[in-house]
């Protein structure tokens, strides 16, 4: 429903931004958090899954120190933050990548479930994770 209590159809195939307020937010849409050690990994996964269009966009957050509880003991680490966007639909072939490049034993991918998405920004989300050639980048 918009903001003027219009119901907006559910999205499909070739959404684009200039037709954004057909496209409404699903609670798996938007952002997924995941960790790695270093600039140089996390760079790595950033770019393999945007190329594979698993994310529209991966932002790195530098310099996050964890305190974490693995296997009994307390451990410390230096990592990088990458939070992830994406729509609901690429989440299960996006966990499927980022187990088998990821150099954990373990990734992080927690799903960071907002309480709103602009419906530009969302369309450009779904332009950014579907097929290529399926509308402005």
């Amino acid at each position: 429903m918009s903001n003027t209590g219009e119901v907006l159809p559910d999205r499909g195939g070739g959404d684009s931004i200039a037709d954004a307020r057909t496209y409404h937010a699903r609670m798996e849409d938007g952002s997924k958090a995941t960790t790695a050690p270093d600039r140089g990994v996390a760079e790595r996964i950033a770019r393999e899954l945007v190329g594979r269009r698993l994310a529209a966009c991966v932002s790195l957050l530098p310099s996050v120190r964890s305190v974490y509880r693995w296997k009994g003991t307390v451990e410390e680490a230096d990592e990088v933050l990458l939070v992830v966007k994406t729509t609901a639909a690429r989440i299960p072939e996006l966990e499927r990548r980022l187990a088998e490049i990821h150099p954990y034993e373990l990734p992080e991918f927690v799903a960071l479930a907002p309480a709103h998405v602009e419906a530009k920004y969302l369309a450009w989300l779904a332009e950014g994770t579907g097929p290529a050639g399926s509308g402005p980048s």
